[in-house]
């Protein structure tokens, strides 16, 4: 029996929608203030006490402190790159380009990045773009590098939590944040608020369905399997991993128009010919490895209930599953850009 993605019939919705689709076959083969944290985040966001660097430790593994529980995802150094492997990931994937949105990038403009990690995507758009003239980034954990571009800032925050009232953003970026988010319509609704007349969102993210187009997947297959137990300890979590093909849905319905859809075919391994997703798929198969114990250590033993010595047999078996070839597994990732009009 193959798996394959249900998300690809998924329809763009609302007239106002523009679906946009890269073909999936392509070239596979035939079988505000100076940079790092300012001095004063405001009394909307954290400050940089010691409570937020007072780690919480799960399994060997380091979670955040701010709103503890809330993200069941490490921040430690491993989980660290991760993150960076993600981003060139999807810059790959995407042709080297950091956002799709039209903006004027010679303009003075401001950006606000939600659930920035690392920081690495607004750490090279500061770079790429100097004349944008505010790239704020917020994240759970302070993370972020303190030696960044004079136009980027990060702030300890919560975009779960109500925002603050501040001038609006000319672009509001998101990336890589299912999993994590629990009420979709409000966070794109909020986003809304704060996007000027005339700027943009723009949201990118997997839709976390492991299918092959040519029936090589089973769904005996541990990797397969491993990707199913976390969508539904996220689900049992109200966090969904499936919300990529679901991101044009929330943005019709906060007020966007102009909704551009593009959804990259992502490969797990670096089985595809042509060169672009032959490297994101080596990038994403790496991810993937290192990310086996980050995402399942809570997880699985927090949400589902294993023991984590039957994690780690399991993880064994995923990592032998992986290496077999002739498995050509995808995933969906998706990019979706609207203007507040």
């Amino acid at each position: 029996m193959s798996s394959s993605d249900p998300s690809d019939s998924i329809e763009a919705p609302g007239p106002s929608v523009e679906h946009v689709e890269v073909d999936p076959e392509d070239g596979l083969p035939d079988s505000e203030e100076d940079g790092g944290y300012p001095t004063d985040v405001g009394s909307y966001a954290t400050s940089l006490s010691s409570s937020i660097f007072d780690y919480k430790w799960v399994n060997g593994r380091r979670f955040h402190a701010y709103k503890e529980g809330s993200y069941k995802f490490p921040n430690d150094e491993r989980e660290q790159n991760r993150l960076d492997m993600i981003h060139y990931v999807f810059k790959t994937a995407m042709g080297g380009q950091l956002f799709l949105a039209p903006v004027d990038v010679e303009q003075p403009l401001r950006v606000l990045d939600l659930g920035t990690g690392t920081g690495l995507w607004a750490t090279e758009v500061g770079d790429q773009y100097p004349n944008i003239k505010l790239i704020l980034g917020n994240d759970l954990s302070p993370i972020q590098p303190t030696m960044v571009p004079p136009n980027v800032v990060f702030e300890v925050d919560d975009i779960e939590a109500e925002w603050p009232p501040r001038q609006p953003f000319d672009l509001i970026h998101a990336r890589y944040l299912c999993g994590s988010i629990q009420d979709w319509p409000k966070l794109f609704q909020q986003a809304y608020e704060q996007t000027r007349v005339g700027g943009w969102i723009e949201f990118q993210d997997f839709h976390l369905v492991t299918y092959s187009q040519d029936g090589t997947l089973n769904t005996d297959n541990n990797l397969y399997k491993w990707f199913e137990y976390l969508r539904e300890a996220c689900d049992i979590m109200g966090r969904s991993v499936t919300v990529g093909a679901k991101l044009p849905e929330y943005a019709a319905a906060a007020g966007f128009t102009n909704i551009h859809h593009r959804i990259y075919p992502l490969p797990l391994g670096p089985w595809p010919m042509e060169q672009r997703l032959k490297e994101a798929g080596a990038l994403n198969i790496l991810q993937v490895l290192e990310g086996l114990e980050a995402c399942s250590v809570a997880t699985f033993t927090h949400v589902l209930g294993w023991t984590l010595e039957a994690v780690e047999q399991f993880l064994v078996e995923v990592r032998t599953d992986i290496m077999r070839k002739g498995v050509h597994m995808m995933q969906n990732f998706h990019v979706v850009y609207a203007q507040r009009l």
